[in-house]
């Protein structure tokens, strides 16, 4: 990862954080197994996506990949506000 790319540091930040939130979770009582996997699998896509968007074949390439980047951000946040 290029340490001067400041968006490929902190989604990679982000994704961390948010496994790291889904493995404390997963050891409390309660039902939240499906709202922690959809945590966990849209946190974590963020920076996969951005990651993606960096070894784009054109423009149009990067600034797609970019928006799914942050469609998976705003699902996120909405499963974040769930928990």
């Amino acid at each position: 990862m290029k340490q001067d790319n400041v968006v490929l540091v902190k989604s990679y930040a982000f994704a961390v954080r948010i496994v790291r939130l889904c493995q404390y979770l997963t050891g409390k009582p309660g039902r939240l197994a499906p709202l922690v996997n959809q945590v966990l699998r849209s946190g974590t896509s963020v920076g996969a996506n951005l990651e993606e968007a960096m070894g784009g074949q054109s423009r149009r390439d990067f600034i797609g990949k970019c928006a799914i980047a942050y469609k998976e951000a705003r699902e996120t946040s909405y499963w974040l506000r769930l928990l």
